[in-house]
């Protein structure tokens, strides 16, 4: 009986799963199973919280996310202010910049409202919006747009010590790691991040460090930090 009922509170929260859905692998089960049935949401918004130090970290992970998602098809369109996004970086992450569709605004009302406009079509895959200040009934209205389109959101907003309730079904932090140098080769590492799931709806909030590479998201088991202490030691 409670496993039905916490099936039949889901789409109230926001977790609707149509027919229609193709499911999205993230590829790192850890992160999934955060989330209830396992499987990473669309077709609702995300928020990411950041600050000027992390924006690459934030915006390599959105474009993680972004390559999971695209592979069904469809164009994504960007909002902002002050573009914060290198488009030739996302061949990174498996994704033609071509169906990056950029919009750059200068009044916060614009981007609010090309936000929304954006999330109710229906020939979108996904719709980033970078905002400063968001209410919760504007968050609603998001909200309830991308769950009748199907289209998901990922709202980029300033990591602030006084947060607001937003309608959101999550909010993350991603900040980024030393790269990780594997069997001695020089260079910085693989693009390497702390992600931190800090709320999910019905689901499992929690911490991991991973790495992209490979055209993959993997565990980080050790930092160059370590990876430099453990050298002085063994040369102590």
């Amino acid at each position: 009986m409670i496993a039905r009922l916490r099936k039949d509170i889901l789409p109230l929260q926001g977790f609707k799963v149509l027919s229609t859905d193709h499911p999205v692998s993230i590829g790192f089960r850890a992160i999934e199973l955060a989330f209830p049935n396992g499987t990473f949401p669309i077709g609702c918004t995300h928020e990411f919280l950041t600050t000027p130090q992390n924006a690459a970290a934030t915006n390599g992970f959105i474009a993680m996310l972004l390559g999971k998602l695209m592979q069904m098809g469809g164009v994504t369109i960007w909002i902002s202010a002050s573009r914060t996004l290198f488009p030739p970086a996302l061949h990174r992450f498996g994704i033609d910049p071509g169906k990056i569709i950029c919009i750059d605004l200068k009044k916060e009302k614009d981007i609010l409202y090309t936000i929304e406009e954006a999330l109710k079509c229906s020939q979108l895959t996904t719709v980033i919006g970078e905002i400063n200040q968001l209410t919760f009934k504007e968050s609603r209205r998001f909200q309830l747009a991308a769950e009748q389109s199907r289209v998901t959101g990922f709202l980029i907003r300033p990591d602030q010590q006084m947060l607001n309730t937003i309608a959101c079904v999550s909010r993350w932090r991603i900040t980024s790691l030393p790269g990780e140098i594997h069997d001695g080769m020089p260079g910085v590492g693989f693009p390497a991040w702390k992600v931190a799931l800090l709320k999910v709806r019905n689901g499992k909030p929690g911490t991991w460090k991973v790495e992209w590479s490979s055209n993959r998201l993997k565990e980080v088991r050790q930092n160059v930090f370590s990876i430099q202490q453990d050298q002085q030691q063994k040369a102590g």
